[in-house]
Order: structure tokens, then C-alpha cells, then sequence
């Protein structure tokens, strides 16, 4: 048989638990699809919403693209830029660099992948 794993978005069990956020929903597709390479993860944002937490990879060295899959959203990065991302837009954002996804009239589906440059990839605790 052929090493090909398929799924739908929605097939994906969102993340529940003490660390969900209101209007996000977080599905980690990395672990749904076996990937053992890389980092990734579904993230789906509802309209208004600004719970998706500040965040950098300075400890880890992690490097991260976004890819919107649906709507737009804005990438607030080192507390005042934003960079406006729509369906289809890449971004890729360095480790040092503080990021936080939010959107307002419109929801988005984001695809976030991470990895360390150089160094094998290890699974976080946590998923």
C-alpha cells in the first residue's frame, strides 16, 4: 500500500482542554497525518478575534510559515507591525520575532508549519 495519509480539515479533532481559546479552533495536523519531519497545525480563527497568544521561538530556534487557506487575517509581529494576509499568502517568521495572529471582519483558516533549522525535529510534550 502506498504511504499516503488523507484528511479533511474538519476531520481533525480540535485541541479541548485548560489551554483552548475562545473563537480558535487549534487542530494539530502534524499528529493527525503521522508527519514526523516538521511541525503543523490547523488553525481556524474566528471573525473578531484576538485570543491567539503572543508568542516567539527564541528557546527553541523555531522558524514558522503561515499559509492562509481561507479568509484573512492580520500578522501582528514585535507588538506594532502588522503584515495583512490574505487567502493564499505566505509568510515566513523568524525565531527571534514576537507573532500574533488576529482578525476582524473576516474568519481565517491558517496552516502554521515550524522547524528548527539544522536540528532534527522533536515532538513538543504536548502533542
Amino acid at each position: 500500500m502506498t504511504d499516503v495519509h488523507r484528511l479533511h480539515v474538519s476531520e481533525i479533532a480540535p485541541y479541548t482542554g485548560e489551554a483552548e481559546l475562545p473563537g480558535i479552533r487549534f487542530r494539530p495536523a502534524r499528529k493527525a497525518l503521522g508527519v514526523t519531519a516538521w511541525g503543523m497545525n490547523v488553525i481556524e480563527l474566528d471573525p473578531h478575534t484576538a485570543t491567539y497568544p503572543a508568542h516567539d521561538h527564541t528557546a527553541d530556534g523555531q522558524e514558522e510559515v503561515y499559509v492562509v487557506l481561507t479568509g484573512s487575517c492580520t500578522l501582528q509581529v514585535d507588538g506594532g507591525a502588522a503584515v495583512e494576509l490574505r487567502a493564499g499568502d505566505l509568510a515566513r517568521v523568524g525565531p527571534a520575532v514576537q507573532r500574533k495572529l488576529v482578525t476582524t471582519h473576516s474568519a481565517a483558516t491558517v496552516l502554521a508549519l515550524g522547524s528548527t533549522p539544522g536540528r532534527a525535529y522533536e515532538p513538543p510534550p504536548w502533542g
